[in-house]
């Protein structure tokens, strides 16, 4: 069993298989290919923040794929309001098939993982967001082609996006600036990562960070 809790957990291989993964969806879908993998399996989908964008694709990734999404809410879960979320977590673990969960803290997704017998998917925590990036992942190679030689800059608030953008890029081979003031830097154990695994910078200079992105 699987799980995607954050994107430290993958190495290169595995991204690429992802994207390869995604790419041929993509095709299939945009040419009336059905691919309905998933068909009779269920996907729960915790919301203890709000979101469009990740509703709204996840529920249609899984109708494409022949599932069923589940949004769960927390008026419609007793998950930190009286229920450990090792009890939420075994429970669920019986009715579905899988579980992704958008919420703020880190720990509550690592103990989703730790308690429940089914794969959890990371759907945005305060520290990080795998599923954008690996979309964001797809995006470059669509139009770049290859990551061999590409820079890759953020500017922004050191927040869970740049921590996830950091990984990612560092892990696919791309030299990583992220543009920042410097009272909001990203995760000092993901720099650390970076500087230690590729070629990582982070400054408040906008366009020394940008030169040759």
């Amino acid at each position: 069993m699987k799980h995607l809790l954050k994107l430290q957990d993958l190495d290169k291989e595995e991204i690429l298989d992802i994207l390869n993964l995604a790419d041929q969806l993509k095709y299939e879908n945009h040419n009336g290919i059905e691919h309905h993998i998933l068909k009779g399996k269920t996907l729960g989908m915790i919301f203890q923040k709000s979101s469009t964008r990740t509703r709204v694709s996840f529920e249609t990734g899984m109708y494409q794929l022949g599932g069923q999404a589940l949004f769960l809410s927390n008026r419609d879960l007793q998950i930190g309001r009286g229920e450990p979320v090792q009890d939420t977590a075994r429970v669920l673990s019986r009715y579905l098939d899988g579980i992704m969960i958008r919420t703020f803290e880190q720990k509550e997704v690592e103990d989703l993982a730790e308690y429940g017998s089914i794969p959890i998917i990371n759907g945005l925590t305060d520290y990080c967001h795998p599923c954008q990036v690996l979309a964001d992942l797809m995006t470059i190679r669509e139009y770049k082609k290859s990551f061999d030689g590409l820079k890759f800059c953020f500017i922004g608030d050191g927040n869970n996006m740049a921590n996830s953008l950091i990984v990612g890029a560092i892990t696919m081979g791309m030299e990583c600036a992220i543009a920042c003031p410097d009272d909001y830097k990203p995760d000092a154990e993901i720099m650390k990562w970076a500087n230690e695994n590729g070629k990582f910078t982070c400054s408040s200079d906008i366009l020394e960070c940008a030169k040759g992105a």
